[in-house]
């Protein structure tokens, strides 16, 4: 009989205790490979945050942010001045619209309302479309308009006629790249990008709910100030106010406001996340304190990232335990049956069988039992680590949120980088109400834990390994019994 049939033979010999050891190998592995599985994801989400959300800086005109405030308007030259700093490694220029709908502007203009183009000086001119918002002004948003003055009743014949409707506006962004406000790409759902983003096109980007709002599909088309735009694709910003916008090219937007060679706001990103503190002194330096804001809408991202790497250093510290841990019963395991079989090894050894081929009998039963152990434990671990990751995240984000949801009540409503609210699709760095994190929030807690087949053979891998060593010293053991002894007490 070979040592492989004879191991596998005797791993099997007490159909009790096999089943006995693989459940606990079984658990430990399971830990391991989940432990594994949460420490790669959170890897891969601290990675993802650090080289889109947390090394990006936005640039608004001093005094001003989005459509409020002041200021001069930022110009092209200044972004190739932001270009230059060292450090940096992309400059995008963005002009910002506020779109109205035609028939509602006109029926306003009618009642002798001031039509509202864009607060803040960003368009010098009401800009309309066809489109129609897909968000309800309701009790807010009528508030807002109240508060404005903008609102009221008109005179006919000297009767009061009622204001029409209010309608919230359509956030119309040129962008010079397929980027939002954070500086990651589009997460298009249909259709294509807008090719090159620094040319004139007659193409656009619509969120999801405005496009479904105004029965458009990707190719359909619609019109801004009488120009008819086509649907190249359409987004998915994950919030409602998100998706109640649209992309057009730089040079389009500028057309449409009447305004050439103006930028609402600058998205620069940095090389990494060590240099962005350097690199947001020598911006504001080379632009001026006068004439720039920079600022880093994420800048609370570092605390919750810190959070998560302590979530990666507990993973792979509880990965390491369930790994020894699996090593140390199978060293246990393997010393009884060394004890146990002792006559056996005797015998063995009186009728000509080498050390190493015993003690390789005893290492092969060890890796069955560890096989057998691994392919229950793969499957408990594609079960429990999502949710042990989650478990991990929330906990640790928790307190991190706490921490910094006093830095993120101060700026209160103040907005995103370059739009009240967080413009942008995707909420920019603007803080939705009950959120210390605001979208931060959202990317910190969707990291997926999925147990891909790469990570669990490596997993299983690094098992096998541990087994291996656990399972070589009683091996060694078996070098040290004598036959003659061994014969003679029997």
């Amino acid at each position: 009989m070979s040592v492989l049939a004879r191991s596998v033979g005797n791993a099997f010999r007490n159909k009790v205790r096999t089943a006995a050891v693989v459940a606990v190998l079984a658990v430990a592995i399971g830990l391991a490979l989940s432990m594994l599985v949460a420490n790669q994801a959170v890897a891969g989400k601290v990675a993802e945050l650090n080289a889109s959300v947390g090394t990006v800086l936005t640039v608004n005109p001093a005094g001003g942010q989005g459509f409020e405030g002041g200021g001069e308007p930022l110009t092209a030259v200044q972004a190739a001045t932001a270009a230059a700093v060292p450090n940096v490694s992309t400059v995008v220029g963005t002009k910002a619209l506020r779109l109205r709908n035609a028939a509602a502007a006109a029926a306003q203009a009618a009642a002798g309302q001031a039509g509202r183009g864009g607060p803040g000086g960003q368009s010098a001119t009401t800009v309309t479309t066809s489109l129609t918002a897909a968000v309800d002004a309701g009790t807010l948003g009528n508030r807002n308009q109240a508060s404005s003055g903008t609102t009221g009743t008109g005179t006919s014949g000297g009767a009061a006629t009622p204001a029409p409707a209010f309608s919230l506006p359509i956030t119309a962004t040129g962008v010079g790249a397929e980027v939002d406000a954070t500086g990651k790409a589009l997460e298009l759902t249909q259709g294509t990008g807008l090719g090159d983003y620094n040319a004139a096109s007659a193409g656009a980007l619509l969120g999801t709910t405005l496009a479904e709002k105004n029965g458009l599909a990707v190719g359909s088309t619609f019109t801004i100030n009488d120009q008819t735009f086509t649907v190249a694709g359409l987004f998915d910003a994950g919030t409602a106010f998100g998706n109640n916008a649209l992309y057009v090219t730089l040079p389009a937007a500028q057309t449409l406001a009447a305004l050439p060679g103006e930028l609402s706001t600058l998205i620069v990103t940095v090389n990494s996340m060590e240099n962005v503190d350097a690199a947001k002194t020598a911006l504001q330096a080379a632009l001026g304190s006068d004439k720039a804001d920079v600022s880093q809408g994420q800048r609370n991202l570092q605390t919750a990232v810190s959070s998560l790497g302590s979530v990666k250093n507990i993973s792979f510290i509880a990965f390491v335990a369930a790994l020894g841990t699996a090593g140390l019963i199978i060293l246990l395991i393997m010393v009884m049956l060394v004890r146990e079989r002792r006559r056996e090894i005797g015998v063995l050894k009186a009728i000509g069988a080498p050390n190493r081929t015993v003690g390789l009998q005893f290492v092969l039963e060890a890796l069955v039992l560890v096989a057998l152990g691994s392919v229950v434990g793969a499957a408990v671990a594609s079960f429990a680590s999502g949710g042990i990751a989650s478990a991990l995240i929330s906990s640790n984000t928790t307190s991190a949120a706490a921490a910094g949801g006093a830095a993120a009540g101060q700026r209160g409503a103040g907005g995103g980088a370059g739009f009240p609210g967080g413009g942008f699709p995707g909420g920019g760095a603007g803080l939705p109400a009950g959120s210390p994190f605001g979208g931060a929030n959202q990317l910190l807690t969707s990291v997926t834990a999925s147990a891909s087949p790469g990570v669990i053979a490596a997993g299983i891998a690094a098992v096998f390994g541990v087994a291996i060593i656990g399972a070589l010293v009683p091996a060694l053991l078996t070098a040290r019994i004598r036959p003659i002894e061994v014969l003679r007490g029997e």
